[in-house]
């Protein structure tokens, strides 16, 4: 498994549109993937999971990825991340 510790960048009011974004681009890959924040995980491809982590501008999250593809994945994960989404 892969980790790759990202400050989360977003303004307020595309919040909804950032996590759907995360969750499109984790779907797009084989690999299971996961975020962190503040000791909770949730799988990045699920809607309902990765809104239960409440995700908000510069929180600290950590992206793990297991898989064939986790290196690309947590790659193109962590650049959206740190964007002003």
């Amino acid at each position: 498994m892969s980790k790759k510790g990202v400050v989360f960048h977003c303004k307020e009011e595309t919040l909804m549109k950032a996590i759907a974004m995360i969750i499109q681009i984790s779907s797009h890959f084989d690999s299971s993937i996961f975020i962190e924040k503040d000791g909770r995980r949730a799988n990045a491809k699920s809607l309902l999971g990765v809104l239960s982590l409440g995700i908000e501008q510069g929180d600290y999250l950590t992206i793990s990825a297991e898989g064939d593809d986790k290196e690309e994945a947590l790659e193109r994960l962590s650049l959206y991340v740190m964007a002003d989404g």
